[in-house]
């Protein structure tokens, strides 16, 4: 879902992952004819980075706290 709206409209996409402020730049380079582009390959990119920290995260709290 996400990922569509990475490409559909791209600043949505950083205001649910809570970076807000990489949210307006990139609404700014949204409003641009030319910056579409960049800005739908932009939040495509960050949400990327989002989902390996949320992986990253769960696999650190299931050493954390698993039983040998």
């Amino acid at each position: 879902m996400r990922l569509i709206l990475a490409i559909i409209f791209p600043p949505l996409v950083f205001f649910t992952i809570n970076r807000p402020f990489q949210g307006l730049m990139n609404a700014f380079l949204w409003l641009t004819i030319i910056g579409w582009p960049v800005a739908a390959i932009w939040a495509i990119y960050s949400l990327s980075q989002y989902r390996n920290d949320e992986l990253r995260r769960e696999l650190e709290y299931g050493r954390r706290y698993s039983r040998y």
